[in-house]
C-alpha cells in the first residue's frame, strides 16, 4: 500500500488506512498551491452559497447574507490564527513573522467562531438586523465547512491522535510524529473523527431548518445556532481528548474548556427559550 497518496481502500489484510500526499498540491516556482488553501476556499464558496439559499427560505436579504460572509472572513480568519499563535508562541518566538504564515495551518475553530461572532453582531447592529435570524442561516454552513475544512490537517498531517493499530487509522511521516513517537507510524485520525462528527451536526440542523419551516412558529429564532453550538462542542469535547497536540493552559486542554463552555451555553439558551418561552436577547427588537 503506497504511501505517496491517499489510499482509502481496504488493504488485503482488512486494514484501512490514510496517507497525506502532502500538503502542497503543485508549485509553479515560489508559488505553492496548497490543499489547505484551495479547502478553506471552497468550505467558503459552498458556505456562502448555502446560507443565502437557507436565507431565502426564512425571509432574508441573500444579499445581506453576500455581504456578512466578507464580515466573517475579515472576523474569524485572523482570530483563528491569533488564537492560535496566542497559545503556540514558543513556536514562532524565535521567528514571528511566520505567524502570518496561516497557509501552512495551525489556526483555531475556537478562535473562528468567537471571530465570526463579534464580526456578525457589529454587522447585525449596524444593519438593524437580527443577530439570531443571521446565525440561524449560517450555523449549517460554518458546520459544513468545518467538516470540509478539517481535512486540510489530513493533508498537512496534524491535528491526529495518539497511536492506534485499529481497523481504520493514519500514517504520519516521521518528521510530523511527536517527540518520543518517531518509531510508531498510525495514528487516530481525529480530523476524520471531527469531520464525520460535523457532518452529522449538519444533517441533525438541516433537519430542524425544514422543520421549521413545515411548522412556522414552532422552530424559535436561534434554535439552530444554539443547537450547532451544543452538538458541535459535545463532539469536540470528546475527540479532544484523543489529540497529542491540543492547545493547552497549564494542564488543561483549551479546547475542551471551551467545548464544556459551548455544551453548557447552548443548552442555557435553549432551555430560555422553550423552558422560559423568552425570545434571545438580540441586537434589534423582536429579533
Amino acid at each position: 500500500m503506497g504511501l505517496a497518496g491517499i489510499d482509502l481502500g481496504m488493504a488485503v489484510s482488512g486494514v484501512a488506512q490514510l496517507a497525506s500526499p502532502g500538503p502542497i498540491i503543485f508549485q509553479l516556482g515560489p508559488l505553492a498551491i496548497r490543499w489547505y488553501g484551495v479547502l478553506i476556499a471552497i468550505a467558503l464558496a459552498l458556505g456562502i452559497t448555502l446560507a443565502q439559499k437557507l436565507a431565502q427560505r426564512r425571509g432574508l436579504d441573500p444579499d445581506a447574507i453576500a455581504d456578512l460572509s466578507i464580515w466573517l472572513v475579515l472576523g474569524a480568519l485572523p482570530a483563528a490564527r491569533l488564537y492560535y499563535v496566542a497559545f503556540e508562541w514558543d513556536r514562532y518566538a524565535d521567528n514571528p513573522l511566520s505567524a502570518f504564515a496561516i497557509w501552512q495551518g495551525g489556526i483555531a475553530i475556537h478562535g473562528a467562531i468567537l471571530g465570526g461572532m463579534l464580526a456578525a453582531l457589529l454587522f447585525a447592529r449596524l444593519n438593524r438586523l437580527s443577530f439570531w435570524a443571521l446565525a440561524d442561516v449560517v450555523a449549517p454552513a460554518l458546520v459544513l465547512g468545518q467538516a470540509i475544512g478539517r481535512w486540510g490537517n489530513f493533508f498537512n498531517s496534524e491535528a491526529f491522535g495518539g497511536p492506534t493499530d485499529l481497523p481504520w487509522r493514519v500514517y504520519i511521516p516521521p518528521a510530523q510524529r511527536p517527540p518520543g513517537l518517531g518509531a510508531v507510524e498510525y495514528y487516530h485520525p481525529t480530523f476524520l473523527y471531527e469531520s464525520l462528527w460535523n457532518l452529522g451536526v449538519f444533517a441533525l440542523v438541516m433537519w430542524l431548518f425544514f422543520w421549521g419551516l413545515r411548522h412556522p412558529n414552532r422552530l424559535k429564532t436561534g434554535t439552530l445556532f444554539l443547537v450547532y453550538f451544543a452538538t458541535y462542542s459535545l463532539g469536540r469535547l470528546w475527540i479532544e481528548g484523543l489529540r497529542l497536540d491540543s492547545l493547552m493552559l497549564g494542564p488543561l486542554r483549551i479546547a475542551q474548556v471551551v467545548s464544556l463552555t459551548g455544551i453548557a451555553l447552548g443548552v442555557a439558551g435553549l432551555l430560555w427559550l422553550y423552558v422560559g418561552r423568552r425570545s434571545l436577547p438580540d441586537v434589534v427588537k423582536g429579533g
